[in-house]
């Protein structure tokens, strides 16, 4: 893909900020201390990158789906957590508010999200409902001006310092075991009745907490209610098509960070008398790596381009993105640490924290085999 100036500048000034902000220093601490340091996520605030594509009046950029894609990459490419702390308020933070909030919602909400003065997570997934997300059980009864919600949240990223979650409950129990009558609502996190469960002890991704939610009596005012009662599933799956650009945005970068290492390796490494670059069987991994990681490339950008256009195969194409993506960054990174040797084993060789930061990118916002389904079936009922 050609990009525009425009893009161009953007991912300047992502590369700018990952090359002089993430260093390595930096990013092993957070490995040390599971923490992601506040005065960081500040400067990304100040950057703009918590509200690439929310509007300028909310405090926002007001830039396209193209930019995120870009940012994602950018950062991604020395970073994979700090994607997530990005990706999240640009897509299932900010997403199902953009999609359906009110005014007031907008202001109260999006505005703190957008500037990173307040972060949002999103509460779909439950113990027995995760690809199933129409199996929810959480569910929401009214009480006069009031909804009273009961249930469990579980793998919520950043639930553990959200200020804000968005939860999907069940407001109409004649449709138990189907998608409709879920509703979504925005619930303070530190309303009575609200709590999380212990932050999980993740293989990856390092320094973006990660736990569940319970909601136990939480009495939600209707205010809070997101969109239109019995509505809130259709709000989640359209928010997903955008965190699937996201994340397979971010393992495009990822993927790219990972291919990085292995040239620069390869050029270093002496074996026989002879660098590992060499000797041909290095150079087609490191061929092949590269034409795949350009083929999921364009996938991501056409993907982020449809959806810029509001097009109806927008949402075929990025679980397409997400497909291709996420699986071919899992074989690079996997082939990195192969052309490392045992220096890729090893925790002092960033191929080895890759290796374990993309295995979660085929599993979360929709499995590998969910965009299976999702594009089978939209081919097959055409």
């Amino acid at each position: 893909m050609i990009f525009s100036e425009k893009h161009d500048l953007i991912r300047k000034l992502a590369r700018d900020f990952a090359e002089k902000e993430l260093t390595k220093e930096i990013l092993d601490e957070i490995e040390e201390t599971h923490e992601y340091p506040r005065e960081l996520l500040a400067k990304m605030g100040k950057a703009g990158f918590f509200g690439v594509k929310t509007p300028k009046k909310y405090g926002g950029q007001g830039s396209d789906y193209i930019s995120y894609a870009i940012i994602l990459e950018e950062l991604g490419r020395v970073s994979a957590v700090t994607d997530i702390w990005v990706s999240a308020p640009n897509s299932l933070g900010g997403g199902p508010l953009m999609l359906a909030g009110t005014e007031a919602q907008l202001e109260k909400y999006l505005r703190p999200v957008a500037t990173g003065e307040g972060i949002m997570a999103f509460g779909l997934t439950e113990p027995e409902a995760g690809s199933d997300a129409g199996g929810t059980r959480s569910t929401a009864v009214k009480d006069g001006d009031y909804y009273v919600l009961n249930g469990r949240k579980t793998f919520i990223t950043t639930a553990p310092v959200a200020d804000w979650a968005i939860i999907y409950a069940r407001t109409d129990m004649t449709k138990v075991g189907t998608s409709r009558g879920i509703s979504a609502f925005i619930v303070d996190m530190k309303l009575p009745g609200v709590s999380c469960g212990k932050a999980e002890n993740k293989m990856g991704i390092i320094g973006c907490p990660t736990s569940d939610i319970i909601l136990e009596d939480v009495r939600v005012h209707k205010d809070d209610l997101l969109g239109e009662e019995n509505r809130g599933f259709q709000n989640a799956m359209k928010t997903l098509d955008i965190g699937r650009i996201g994340v397979a945005a971010m393992s495009i970068g990822v993927a790219q960070g990972a291919l990085d290492e292995a040239i620069k390796y390869s050029k270093e490494r002496k074996q026989f008398g002879q660098r590992i670059a060499d000797f041909q069987a290095i150079g087609f991994m490191i061929a092949d790596m590269a034409t795949k990681l350009q083929a999921a490339k364009e996938l991501v950008y056409r993907a982020a381009q449809l959806k810029d256009a509001n097009s109806s195969e927008a949402g075929v194409a990025a679980s397409m993105a997400k497909l291709y993506a996420t699986e071919i960054c899992n074989e690079i990174a996997g082939k990195a640490v192969q052309i490392h040797g045992g220096y890729g084993f090893i925790k002092e060789y960033k191929v080895e924290r890759i290796y374990r930061d993309c295995r979660v990118f085929t599993i979360f916002e929709g499995t590998s085999q969910v965009q299976q389904l999702v594009i089978s079936n939209a081919l097959l009922k055409k």
